[in-house]
Parts: structure tokens; sequence; C-alpha cells
């Protein structure tokens, strides 16, 4: 990868970091789809293909502590339907890294991210009822959990984005509050983790982006705490309005140059 190390950082970038980091935390505790901010941050300091690198150990020093806070909450058929379409996902965004620069990456998940932003409200709007998650099994029901799991894995590959796609798909399955962040946190941990040997072999992961994962994970745990006061705060509602809102801004984001 385009190698920096820490002592390549200002003090104003590493501030900036350090914000993203503690987001990190917030957005894995409170309102998940948030750390597309985080990857906006990253991508803008570091070079863009290398702070998937960095990213992806503070993500998942995130997603360990949202397991501890929310782990009683887990919707674990729901984890099952969807692992096997992730897998395939994640294999087919390491091709793609192969051979994509990074204008084409981020132009491409970008336009995924709108696009399923404005699904999720048009669906949410044509039907008010809510859907309980073990009613998700009917044909079209595994339909769209396949299509969901093979877009997240894609996109949480080749730019640690697959936040915002997981989150629309528990929105569209009716979660409340509690089980959207148990399920999100133990699907984020187990994914995140698969993808340490690809992000490695990529070379995505080496020695210098470990030493500013060191000095940056210290911030994830206040985000994190941050989060929870936050998340008792906040009514379903509102909850459901603010993960749209940071997949729409998330998705702004990656298409603007």
């Amino acid at each position: 990868m385009n190698t920096m190390t820490l002592g390549h950082l200002s003090l104003a970038e590493f501030t900036a970091l350090a914000f993203a980091a503690f987001l990190v935390g917030f957005s894995k505790t409170a309102v998940s789809g948030a750390n597309t901010v985080s990857l906006a941050v990253f991508a803008a300091i570091l070079p863009a293909r290398a702070s998937t690198g960095v990213l992806l150990p503070i993500l998942i020093a995130g997603d360990v502590l949202a397991v501890l806070t929310y782990r009683r909450h887990a919707h674990w058929p729901t984890l099952w339907r969807l692992f096997p379409a992730v897998a395939a996902g994640v294999v087919l965004g390491t091709v793609f890294l192969m051979w994509a620069d990074d204008g084409i990456v981020r132009t491409s998940i970008g336009a995924i991210l709108l696009m399923m932003a404005a699904v999720t409200v048009w669906r949410r709007r044509a039907a008010e009822r809510e859907t309980d998650p073990d009613e998700v099994t009917t044909r079209a029901g595994r339909v769209k959990a396949r299509s969901y799991g093979v877009l997240g894995g894609f996109t949480t590959m080749v730019a640690n984005a697959g936040g915002p796609v997981m989150s629309l798909y528990l929105l569209s399955a009716g979660f409340r509050k509690l089980g959207f962040l148990g399920t999100s946190a133990f699907f984020f941990l187990i994914v995140n983790v698969s993808k340490v040997p690809f992000s490695v072999g990529l070379g995505l992961i080496d020695g210098h982006s470990l030493l500013i994962d060191a000095a940056l994970v210290l911030f994830v745990l206040p985000g994190a705490l941050v989060g929870k006061w936050a998340v008792d705060r906040i009514n379903q509602r509102l909850f459901e309005q603010l993960v749209i809102a940071a997949t729409v801004l998330g998705g702004l984001q990656l298409l603007l140059p």
C-alpha cells in the first residue's frame, strides 16, 4: 500500500483521525452507519486504499465493545441467513480490489448506498406495519437477505462501507432498536475479523498501519460510552431516521471528488 507512518501525520490530521475513531465507537453503540463519516475522514487524510487497512482494526475494536454492550439482543436466525451471501460478497470485493482504482471503488459504493437508501424510504412509506424478523422466511425474504448479504460483503471488503447496507436490511426487516444493535454487533465482529487475512494479503494491513491503529484505538472507547448513553435517549422513529440520514451522507461523501 502507499506507506504512511504515524510520524507523517500533522497534529491536525491526527486530531481528525482521532475524532473519526471516536465516531466509530459512537456508531457501533448508537447510530449504525454513522461511521461512513469516519470512512470519509480516513480516506481524505490517508491514501484511499491504505485507509481501509488502517480503519479495519479500529472497526473491530468498536465491534467488540458493541458485542459486550448488546450481546443479549442478537437475532441469530437472521445472522445465519446472511453469512453465506456475505462470504460471497467478500470474495467478490477482494477480486474487485485487485484491479479497481480508488475512483471506481468510491463511485460504485456511493451510488449503491444512495439507491438503497431511496428504496428503503420508499418501502417504509408504502408499508407502515412492523415486520417480525422471524417472518422474513418466505422466498422473497430469502432473496432479499441474499441480495443485501452480497452487497454488504462486497462494500465492507472494498471500503469498510458495509454498515449502511446492513442497516438498511435490518430496518427493512422491522428490527427494533436493541435487536438492531445486537444483531449488527455480532454480524460486523464476525465479518470484520474474517476480512483481516484478505486485507493482509492485499497489503492493506502492515506494521505501519498497525502503529497508527495503536495510537487511535484509545479513542474508540469514549465514543462507545457516549453512544450507549445517547441510544437510551433516542426513540425508535428518530433512530431509523438517523440511520437513513447517515447512509445518505456516506453515499454523497463517496461520490464527491
